[in-house]
């Protein structure tokens, strides 16, 4: 038994060492891959590091490499130039001597051959007194200088003798020159001298000068050029329903509203009209206490009597007052279920209304635009507001029988059924009646009182009061107001 023990405790131990070892031996190879990894990662980056420093590097000595080269070119052409300039240089200054040594030459010569050697080169190809150089094309030898190319061999062509021959005749050209110059008076020399020299540096230019176009006289678009007037391009868009659900009323809070102004004898559209124009703009915009409060409260304002009165001894503002009057007029005019459900959905009873209102007039061809929904509910909501807020509207155009384009390039927006003229209003034409203070001004008002959400974008006549209102001279006999 003790030996078995001993054995048992000493293979124990073997185990916990080569336990040990092994840890220990997996410790260190984790930490040399560890290592390695590094190492790996590192050279990667040196590598990538390595390769964006040589593709810099071959970028910077293309460009130097190129750079080179057009400095290069551009002295060869510098180096060119000033040969051209020494040569023509030299061949002035040889001239004295060139004459000397052909004058035998010229003495000898027929007397037909006499004259040929001065015009045997054209007056432009000629360098100016002034030094310039000037491209000149190889000019065939005359006569005279033909006599020492012949007296050479019959197959010698030879470069030297071309040359010889070409120095030849530009040395007669120039000595011809100066003694035909000598013979001018100074002032004479002067002004062929100027000419010479304008006609040398004058070159054709690549881009010929064009004069300036008048300007045509066009018709005038008084909406694109009348002085603080905005231009106003239409297009057309499907337009969204004038009271979104966010504003529409509640049918408990249009229940409660109607009861209690009944109650008060109080206009309901008078009570949503103060709320809206104080500001709220919720489904429900006053809880019980405050509507009951409201009604009571305009009620004790003699508001069955006169309505502008009575908002105004409550706020005390006459623009809040008008604003209001404008909001209870657009109610009536399309109805508090239109307040309720959205102005797209009473679009069929709002029609039928126009239609049967005996306060407005409408011509057969807009009466039947109507019938068949292709206006806009936000003209036919105008429509009714100005019949109540003026008692009698008379709606002269609205899709049938106007023209196609507002102005030439702009489909006009009656088309889209998306305007109306207005010819008369309260039994008053607009035609004579569009002065301060006439019922013309007065429309115009009442429409720029509408909200937001019914607001037109040009309302035009021969009144501009601000905003989307302004003048145009071929307006004096309708408004027209279009969204």
């Amino acid at each position: 038994m003790p030996q078995r023990t001993h054995r048992f405790g000493k293979s124990l131990i073997q185990l916990l060492f080569l336990t040990a070892a092994l840890s220990l031996l997996s410790a260190v190879v984790r930490r040399e891959r560890n290592q390695l990894l590094r190492t790996a990662r590192a050279r990667k980056r040196q590598i990538r590091v390595g390769r964006r420093r040589v593709a810099a590097s071959l970028a910077f000595a293309t460009l130097f490499f190129a750079g080179a080269a057009l400095s290069a070119g551009a002295g060869n052409g510098v180096v060119q130039l000033i040969d051209g300039d020494s040569g023509v240089s030299a061949e002035a200054t040889t001239s004295t001597d060139t004459t000397t040594e052909d004058a035998s030459p010229a003495d000898s010569a027929p007397p037909e051959a006499t004259p040929v050697a001065p015009a045997a080169q054209p007056a432009e190809d000629e360098a100016p007194a002034g030094g310039g150089v000037a491209p000149e094309a190889p000019a065939e030898p005359g006569p005279a200088e033909q006599q020492p190319a012949s007296s050479s061999t019959a197959g010698d062509t030879s470069v030297t003798a071309v040359a010889q021959a070409m120095l030849k005749q530009r040395a007669h050209g120039l000595v011809s020159k100066a003694s035909q110059s000598s013979t001018l008076a100074p002032a004479q020399d002067q002004k062929q001298h100027g000419d010479r020299s304008d006609s040398f540096h004058r070159a054709p230019s690549v881009l010929q000068s064009q004069p300036m176009a008048i300007r045509r006289r066009l018709e005038r678009e008084p909406e694109a050029d009348e002085p603080g007037v905005a231009a106003t391009v239409w297009l057309h868009r499907a337009l969204p329903d004038p009271t979104p659900p966010s504003r529409r009323l509640t049918p408990a809070f249009a229940r409660h509203m109607t009861r209690v102004s009944a109650r008060n004898h109080v206009d309901w559209a008078l009570t949503l009209a103060v709320l809206r124009a104080s500001g709220e703009r919720g489904a429900a915009p006053a809880s019980r206490g405050r509507l009951q409060s409201l009604a009571q409260r305009l009620a004790s304002l003699k508001a069955q009597r006169n309505e502008w009165t009575s908002v105004l001894a409550l706020e005390g503002r006459t623009t809040f007052a008008d604003r209001t009057i404008a909001l209870e007029n657009l109610y009536h005019g399309v109805g508090l279920k239109a307040l309720v459900r959205g102005f797209e959905w009473a679009k069929p009873s709002l029609s039928k209304q126009i239609l049967s209102d005996s306060r407005i007039s409408i011509y057969p061809g807009g009466r039947a635009d109507i019938q068949a929904g292709r206006v806009n509910v936000r003209v036919l909501a105008l429509i009714a507001y100005l019949a109540e807020a003026h008692g009698q509207v008379t709606v002269s155009c609205l899709i049938s029988g106007h023209r196609l384009y507002a102005r030439p390039g702009v489909v006009s927006a009656h088309i889209y059924g998306l305007a109306a003229d207005i010819s008369a209003l309260d039994g008053t034409s607009i035609f004579g009646h569009q002065q301060p203070g006439s019922v013309t001004e007065k429309a115009v008002r009442n429409i720029l009182l509408l909200p937001a959400e019914m607001q037109p974008r040009q309302v035009i006549s021969l009144i501009g009061m601000g905003g989307p209102s302004f003048p145009l001279a071929n307006h004096d006999d309708h408004i027209h107001v279009g969204y």
